[in-house]
């Protein structure tokens, strides 16, 4: 067991749900899961999926319609926000457009009535922990996005909360400034040592930043686990086809002695662990984890080639074979000649395929 694993949960919520007027359709439906000390803790899921509402009710901006929002073992769920000891970044950064980075900064402490030499010092600490500290006199329109998201930031630990929520708040950047941003937080968590709390829809960032993921849909969490975990060992469809890409395919698994076989049609046939039970399923297979082989290959089957596309650090080919249609991801290198109508071999790893509940 990890340190991380072992670590008491600072945020805990118990078969929280929470519905709005003039809808049947649940929002966050009976969720149930802890958010541990110190770690990056990431709700991915399309919108609509719950994760922001889930959000709101750790802050406390909404309250559960039933269950329970707690905070180091005490029940706040009908606290209002300005007494829980969390902070929230958004989207749009809700920075004081007539004040100073150093007063933005400055500000949550001030309403707290912490001394102006204190504030000043915090502040200036929290500019720092952001590399924002040259920038204390200018006001928020004189900094690009990236910048103020930066402030937003320091504003939002200045007050040493036990848990930072943050809401999409990398969406407004272009894709340079998102990748940057992310080293930045995951850098600045572990600098700082307390849980964040990320909403997002984009995977890659969750993936890249997470110690653990809920991947929610329609209110409910489909998985919760690593970044590793959720990626090679998706528990349903959704999450196989909403974290990164694959090929699902109708199989009929064998069992046998000290293995077990998926014939998923068309000559499709993929070794399985030992124990895997028999019947139909659905079988996930990444696309990198279909290859492109030289003919005669163990296990391979024929395929024809019905499209090549170029991703530049990446090639997609897309195969056929009988009815069934395959996608295998191979490097970029060059002198890939694979041209639309070649007849190929793709093979399937085995430790790349996965049996899938629904």
């Amino acid at each position: 067991m990890s340190a991380t694993q072992q670590r008491a949960a600072v945020v805990s919520l118990d078969d929280v749900t929470k519905g709005y007027p003039g809808t049947d359709t649940k929002a966050v439906d009976r969720v149930s899961l802890d958010i541990r000390e110190g770690e990056f803790f990431s709700l991915l899921g399309p919108s609509g999926s719950g994760k922001t509402s889930t959000l709101r009710m750790i802050a406390g901006f909404e309250e559960p319609t039933q269950g329970r929002v707690l905070l180091d073992g005490l029940d706040v769920s009908g606290l209002p926000p300005y007494h829980r000891d969390v902070n929230t970044v958004f989207q749009n950064y809700a920075l004081f457009p007539h004040m100073t980075i150093q007063r933005n900064v400055e500000f949550p402490m001030r309403m707290k009535g912490v001394p102006s030499r204190e504030a000043g010092a915090r502040s200036t600490e929290a500019l720092e922990s952001v590399e924002m500290a040259e920038y204390g006199g200018r006001l928020p329109h004189q900094l690009s996005g990236g910048q103020r998201q930066r402030v937003a930031l320091a504003r939002a630990l200045v007050g040493r909360p036990r848990v930072l929520l943050l809401d999409e708040p990398l969406g407004a950047l272009d894709l340079r400034l998102r990748q940057q941003m992310q080293l930045v937080l995951k850098r600045l968590q572990r600098e700082v040592g307390i849980s964040f709390v990320y909403v997002t829809h984009d995977q890659g960032e969750a993936l890249s930043m997470s110690d653990r993921i809920a991947v929610m849909n329609k209110g409910r969490v489909e998985q919760l686990g690593s970044p590793a975990e959720i990626y090679h060992r998706p528990s349903t469809r959704f999450v196989a086809s909403f974290i990164g890409r694959s090929n699902l395919l109708p199989c009929a698994v064998e069992a046998l002695g000290d293995s077990s076989l998926a014939h998923c049609g068309d000559g499709i046939t993929v070794m399985l662990p030992a124990g895997t039970p028999a019947g139909q399923a659905l079988l996930s297979v990444r696309y990198e984890s279909v290859a492109l082989t030289e003919g005669g290959a163990s296990g391979g089957f024929p395929v024809t080639v019905d499209e090549v596309v170029f991703l530049g650090d990446a090639v997609e080919i897309i195969g056929r074979t009988g009815a069934t249609v395959l996608v295998a991801r191979t490097g970029g290198q060059r002198g890939l000649r694979v041209q639309r109508g070649d007849s190929v071999e793709f093979a399937i790893h085995p430790t790349g395929a996965v049996i899938l509940r629904d």
